[in-house]
């Protein structure tokens, strides 16, 4: 096992098991106690965990915003996984659809390959993959890449996103406050979703219910810019009040 794809192991056991200790992840991963105590060592330096006795704790904010892409994909896969057939049915044969660089959206591209002709544009980089592999036509905006996330941000990716006109967006965010505001934890991904919204005819929100009344550090806009939110369960009434009327 990489040591990437290790630490990648441990957070997300860390983010399912809070009390695991290191006995137990070194049983788990097949790997001697120091060698975690050394992974540790090393998220911790990264902020991303604070080692304790015995084991360690994720840090909030900085959890939020750096459990990397490997271990989201993988969180409440079958919830993401059935947003993204909800959202495919709102596709059609011959549309230009724009994602972001989300898991959300990532878990979207199987249930695309049903539709003919489209056109699929991306800040994700293992989406615009993904999609390849589909025999999905697609672009990627380029541009700096966020490696916990393996989403492309930055100028070039904004103006890239400015030469295009999509049928419809898809995208993410890490929560929704009970006030309608889209909001975020990463600066750069929340700039470039707002490019996106400039840029299509229609936009979805796809976002699992645990996220509903969170509140992140940057706003990227209010639900009332969109035309539906796409989500495992009911979308709370105030929510659905504010969406852009047809």
């Amino acid at each position: 096992m990489l040591i990437e794809e290790r630490q990648h192991k441990i957070l997300e056991e860390l983010r399912r098991h809070p009390d695991i200790t290191v006995a137990e992840l070194a049983r788990l991963l097949c790997v001697s106690e120091p060698t975690v105590r050394r992974d540790f060592t090393e998220l911790h330096r990264k902020g991303i965990i604070t080692k304790i006795y015995g084991g360690a704790i994720l840090n909030q904010g900085a959890a939020d915003r750096e459990i990397p892409f490997l271990v989201r994909e993988n969180e409440k896969s079958a919830v993401k996984a059935k947003m993204g057939n909800l959202a495919a049915q709102k596709v059609r044969d011959g549309m230009v659809v724009m994602l972001d660089g989300s898991t959300s959206a990532y878990h979207l591209v199987p249930y695309l390959a049903r539709w003919k002709d489209l056109i699929v544009i991306t800040s994700g980089a293992k989406t615009a993959v993904a999609l390849a592999e589909a025999n999905i036509r697609t672009f990627c905006t380029g541009g700096q890449m966020l490696i916990h996330s393996f989403s492309y941000v930055g100028e070039q990716a904004e103006r890239f996103v400015g030469t295009m006109n999509a049928d419809i967006l898809f995208f993410s965010c890490r929560g929704v406050s009970e006030d309608g505001q889209m909001t975020d934890m990463a600066i750069e991904e929340a700039n470039l979703r707002r490019a996106m919204f400039g840029h299509c005819k229609e936009k979805y929100l796809l976002c699992d219910s645990s996220k509903f009344g969170k509140t992140c550090f940057y706003n990227m806009g209010s639900v009332g810019e969109l035309n539906g939110i796409i989500s495992d369960a009911p979308i709370p009434e105030s929510l659905a009040q504010m969406l852009k009327k047809k």
